[in-house]
């Protein structure tokens, strides 16, 4: 390893490289805050560039643009409680509430920060463990799969620990809409109400737009606010934010970019399932859970750190299978392959140079994103000081156009729209948009590898059951989606505990009783 690392240290202070660096990261900040512009169509639209350059430049490229997409959906997720990518979801839990209380330059740190960890974690683990990592990859089918998204969809219990039945709700309207269009497993339409369009089914995108974004914009015209949140700079943000992230957030960080690593790494899972499952462990694990959701460090760290950790993860598969973790890992196999590399654990040796360049680069692209991340985070809360009218404007065009841009149908269109006055009247009755969001994403998941489940057991004459509790990775994954739906009545339980001993303790003598 070490014989290319250091020559690859070297490729990485060209000053071609490093312009590719900075321009990758730039664009990719900038098309990850942009709702509906995700960081697959960011590195997709760069592929023909790179024809041009060799492949190490050309890889370094799209390394960047996708490290700084995947970061830029927390700026829109924090100022506008859009998130720009579907990785950022979880990020407007804490993220909004921050910018709404005048702290949105804290949020705003505070993801780049985490970003910066969970992106560096998630290289450190390419970097060393891609061998073993790749291996334990290749152990998951429908069935692990499968109970990985039941795990993510129990997420819900927890999320909505205040309500849980209404959290429940929105999680079934979410399943719910997941099923419109074609069957994954049978391939006949369904729930389509003779509206040929809606074969396609609903893309996740558009819904999260309509959802988060254009119902945003529908309750801050409601509000006749002049601007969408009082912003005054907080002095020492990025030192208050490094210290409490280096105070009380270590073990959040830590554990939300191993998280992110490993989910990253399964074909198919994403930044969206590991953001979520992380924010729903810092919160299962923290001592005032009720405190998330209101505007808390902790919460948009948790996120953050997850979903770049994601980056690093995704690659594992991709160098050494040839099996891209993502569909952004899916596009950059596709520029090595157009370069003539096949990607395998060959690539380690046979192309070395490339290899270790490129995870070389992931260090220091992440780094770099902490000063060009600070510089374009000043200027996107310049926004805050918009008029909201322009703003809200604004937003609706970009919502528009990204959403149509996805598949170039004006069905699309139609979904944020709808999905927007959707979001906007349940957050109105209590309904949470995040446990709808999260059935959304997980359905067709869901019901694929359970689709694949079935194959299975007709395949080897059992049981679905069999299926199931023929993997030992299946079972842990049931025993902690058990553990994750009972948490929040133990942690209840806890509370009224704590609250039982409080009342029944001796009230002390104020000060001066004695003398009385």
């Amino acid at each position: 390893m070490m014989e290319f690392i250091l020559p690859a240290i070297g490729h990485l202070f060209e000053p071609l490289n490093i312009f590719l660096m900075v321009v990758g990261l730039t664009g990719g900040i900038i098309v990850g805050a942009m709702p509906g512009l995700t960081a697959t169509m960011g590195v997709a639209l760069m592929v023909p560039a790179t024809f041009a350059m060799d492949a190490t430049s050309g890889l370094i490229m799209l390394g960047a643009i996708y490290v700084g997409a995947i970061y830029g959906g927390s700026n829109s997720a924090c100022l506008i409680c859009t998130p720009g990518t579907p990785s950022s979801v979880a990020t407007t839990f804490d993220g909004w509430p921050l910018c709404q209380s005048g702290h949105a330059d804290i949020g705003l740190n505070t993801s780049l920060l985490a970003s910066v960890f969970g992106g560096i974690v998630g290289t450190v683990f390419l970097l060393f463990l891609a061998a073993p990592l790749a291996r334990v990859a290749l152990q998951f089918g429908g069935p692990e799969n499968f109970w990985l998204c039941i795990f993510g969809l129990s997420t819900i219990a927890v999320m909505s620990s205040g309500n849980i039945v209404k959290g429940l709700l929105g999680g079934a309207i979410g399943l719910i809409i997941a099923t419109i269009g074609i069957d994954p497993n049978e391939g006949v339409p369904r729930f389509t109400f003779g509206y040929y369009p809606l074969v396609q089914g609903v893309e996740v995108i558009p819904a999260m737009i309509g959802l988060f974004s254009f119902s945003q914009v529908l309750y801050l015209i409601g509000s006749y606010k002049p601007f969408i949140a009082d912003y005054k700079p907080t002095p020492g943000a990025l030192m208050h934010v490094v210290k409490t992230l280096v105070g009380r957030c270590k073990v959040n960080l830590l554990r939300s970019s191993v998280i992110g690593t490993l989910v990253g790494m399964l074909p198919g899972a994403g930044g969206e399932i590991a953001s979520i499952i992380a924010y729903n462990e810092a919160k299962r694990w923290d001592k005032q859970p009720e405190r998330y959701g209101t505007g808390v460090i902790e919460g948009v760290a948790a996120s953050e750190s997850a979903n770049n950790a994601v980056i690093g993860g995704a690659l594992i598969p991709m160098l050494t299978l040839g099996i891209p973790g993502s569909a952004v890992a899916a596009v950059i196999l596709g520029a090595l392959l157009a370069k003539g590399i096949q990607p395998g654990f060959k690539v380690f040796t046979a192309t070395g140079d490339l290899a270790y360049t490129f995870i070389m680069s992931q260090f220091a692209v992440n780094l770099l994103m902490i000063p060009i991340g600070l510089i374009l985070a000043r200027i996107m809360t310049k926004l805050l000081s918009i008029r909201l009218t322009f703003v809200a404007i604004g937003i609706v065009v970009l919502s528009v156009i990204g959403a149509y841009a996805i598949r170039n149908s004006m069905l699309d269109v139609w979904i944020v729209i709808g999905f927007g006055f959707f979001g906007y009247f349940s957050n109105r009755v209590g309904l949470d948009t995040g446990a709808m969001a999260l059935g959304i994403i997980l359905g067709p998941m869901i019901e694929e590898n359970l689709g694949r489940c079935v194959h299975l057991s007709k395949a080897s004459g059992g049981s679905v059951i069999n299926v199931f509790f023929e993997s030992p990775i299946a079972i842990l994954l049931m025993a902690l989606t058990a553990l994750s739906l009972i948490t929040p009545f133990l942690l209840d339980l806890k509370r009224k505990r704590q609250a039982a001993k409080c009342a029944c303790a001796p009230t002390p003598a104020k000060e001066g009783s004695d003398h009385a």
